[in-house]
């Protein structure tokens, strides 16, 4: 009987595995019906051919895969209605544990609309051109037959609602705003080589007929907001830049014109790579000698550097939302026989720091050495090539990650008799917890056993002081809520470490304001960077406005430390979104408000704003500052670092005292 029914069990799971499904979505418009033929582009069509065939290699069944596109066999044409009936299909379809591919090839623009429901640090609202594009005068949304970056926010989280995992590529200008360019142009050498650039100024496109259709509606059903844990998406480029389509490969006389970020992504998938971030990392280092290239033919065009946000450590077309590894993973380039990383101390790195290097080779294959860090500063770090890998000459990608976490600030926790920590604690990179004997001294916090459960005293005053706490042992704590104080403590030793390395660094042109408020009266405005903090009245409300005026998109966290140690995610609102903030310059900031409700006016709170340029070709930057329970199950151990102030960085933790009782 007990087999019987253990047979039965495996027979349902493998039914459930079986009907898992992956399936996608190709959408790509070259042609826009309504606008001069000077506007349209070229690679679109190929692109969602090659997507197809790149599918269909890693078992997408053809029946599965819904194509969109002109020029396209058998496609239907990628117009509004069109578009929102594929989306609507792939939905009704879709279910939980599926997988679904939404990839986008084509025009973006940038409008002012007024029917969103938040603004843009730009003001502006990314959209992605249907066949069917064209100027709307008279309306809010001045633009019709496309999609707008809120519709496409909603049909991700219409799939996530339904427990899809959704991966998505935005292979389109002003893309990393797609989910929440400037003017097309075309050159034309002597040898045919063209190049031409994704993006139309709204200003550019033709008015509708006012005999026109109206505009489908291309809002998702209503879901509301999830977890991201099962989404990951890659954007051509930054919001404000414009992406090129050009034949592809170079110097291959046969090559079609294909998006860069599609080609990039086919020829990186066809290495095989574990997780979406090696995937990620693969695309960006083929995109660098494209992009030099073009640098020498377009000196005065900023080119696009590629984003991601999301899981980015999920196995590859996997649907479950645990990653692969919990440690981060670095590009880093090779200069001879040294390696330059664009992450230090910020990131969690310390001189002598023993790291593993991967060396991935043209057809995916990968050799592996052990060195150790030799030089590292706030926001970069060097070492020598390991000796295993030193006739790697030709290796395409070079990868480093630490291979432990450096002890020196972790938080060290002392156990009395009886007590003990939970198993599979989970801290993201690189906060950390390591225990202590009671004769090695120095403990961060001490565990009682209470009898009716586990008690934290707080040892360390600069902890005690984060929140607002005397030191003297809490009430016993059920399992849970003793989970969750250690894992903030960690990480709050961690944010008070990264406050002190950013602490007197400046970065011109970027602002930091808390403004208090009274019901609708501004009460005053001061500087983040300035201390003290006044303490907050009964009646008022903090805001902190951020202004991006430096001239370059900017890697911001701002995280918020509650009365008692909770933390807050402010910026970006959730791990899964890209925390690259947006361009802006001194006549026209890029600025973004943020409201603070959870900050006691009896109880106080601190609010840690970190912000630094962005470094071009990069995965998400998020200096360690998640909150916890984003890794692996895993014990984690982390270090100290030494202040180095020589790069620009901002960096303030802004304190409000308790009131007085």
């Amino acid at each position: 009987m007990r087999r019987a029914f253990v047979l039965l069990v495996f027979v349902l799971l493998q039914g459930a595995v079986a009907q898992a499904a992956q399936r996608a979505l190709l959408v790509g418009v070259s042609e826009l019906a309504s606008q001069p033929a000077s506007l349209w582009l070229s690679a679109p069509r190929n692109d969602v051919m090659l997507m197809r065939q790149v599918l269909q290699q890693h078992g997408f069944a053809a029946g599965d895969i819904t194509v969109l596109a002109d020029g396209v066999s058998g496609a239907a044409l990628p117009d509004a209605r069109q578009i929102r009936d594929a989306l609507q299909g792939l939905l009704a379809r879709s279910r939980s544990g599926d997988f679904v591919l939404l990839y986008f090839s084509g025009h973006g623009t940038r409008v002012r609309d007024a029917t969103k429901r938040y603004a843009e640090p730009d003001g502006l609202a990314e959209n992605f051109l249907a066949r069917d594009a064209r100027l709307a005068p008279g309306n809010a949304m001045p633009l019709a037959g496309g999609l707008r970056d809120v519709d496409f926010d909603g049909w991700i989280r219409a799939f996530m609602a339904r427990g899809v995992f959704v991966w998505s590529v935005f292979d389109t200008c002003s893309a990393t705003s797609m989910t929440r360019g400037r003017g097309a142009a075309a050159a034309a050498p002597e040898d045919g080589d063209a190049v031409r650039f994704r993006g139309i100024q709204a200003d550019e496109l033709a008015r509708g007929a006012s005999a026109d259709a109206p505009a489908p509606d291309m809002s998702a059903p209503p879901e509301p907001p999830v977890p991201r844990a099962r989404y990951v998406a890659f954007f051509a480029s930054e919001s404000h830049q414009v992406t090129p389509e050009l034949r592809l490969p170079r110097n291959d006389r046969a090559a079609k014109p294909q998006g860069l970020l599609t080609w990039a992504v086919a020829e990186s998938l066809a290495r095989r790579p574990g997780s979406y971030r090696d995937l990620f990392n693969q695309v960006v280092s083929l995109y660098a000698p494209v992009i030099s290239e073009l640098e020498s033919r377009y000196p005065q065009r900023e080119l696009p550097s590629p984003v991601a946000e999301g899981n980015l450590d999920q196995p590859l077309f996997a649907t479950s939302p645990a990653p692969q590894s919990t440690r981060p993973a670095w590009p880093a380039r090779r200069t001879g026989s040294q390696l330059a990383l664009s992450v230090g101390q910020l990131d969690g790195l310390e001189p002598q720091q023993e790291v593993r290097v991967l060396a991935t080779l043209a057809d995916g294959t990968q050799r592996s050495g052990t060195t150790r860090l030799e030089q590292v500063e706030l926001a970069g770090a060097r070492t020598a090539v390991p000796p295993a890998l030193a006739e790697q000459d030709g290796a395409t990608l070079w990868t480093v990650t630490p291979v432990d976490d450096p002890p020196s600030v972790a938080l060290r926790v002392q156990l009395t008799p009886g007590a003990a920590i939970p198993a599979g604690l989970n801290l993201a990179y690189p906060a950390a917890i390591r225990l202590v004997r009671a004769a090695d001294g120095d403990a961060d916090v001490r565990v009682l056993d209470r009898g009716s459960g586990p008690a934290l005293e707080i040892l360390s005053p600069g902890l005690a002081a984060l929140v607002n706490d005397s030191g003297r042992p809490d009430a016993p704590a059920d399992a849970q809520v003793f989970r969750q104080q250690l894992l903030a403590l960690a990480q709050l030793k961690w944010l008070a470490r990264l406050s002190q390395l950013a602490q007197g660094g400046r970065l011109e042109g970027f602002e930091a304001i808390v403004e208090t408020w009274s019901g609708e009266r501004l009460l005053r405005s001061a500087p983040a960077a300035a201390q003290p903090t006044p303490p907050l009245a009964a009646g008022e409300r903090n805001v902190l406005v951020v202004r991006n005026g430096s001239g370059q998109s900017l890697d911001l966290v701002v995280v918020g430390v509650e009365a008692g140690g909770a933390i807050r995610q402010v910026y970006p609102q959730a791990l899964s979104e890209t925390n690259r903030f947006e361009r802006g310059t001194r006549e026209q900031p890029a600025q973004q408000r943020f409201d603070l409700p959870w900050l006691d006016a009896q109880r106080g709170g601190r609010l840690l704003v970190l912000a630094a340029p962005a470094a071009p070709f990069s995965a998400p930057r998020l200096f360690g500052a998640a909150p916890p329970e984003t890794g692996g199950a895993e014990l984690r151990v982390r270090g100290a670092l030494q202040p180095e102030r020589q790069r620009q960085v901002y960096g303030a933790l802004l304190a409000w005292p308790a009131a007085a009782r």
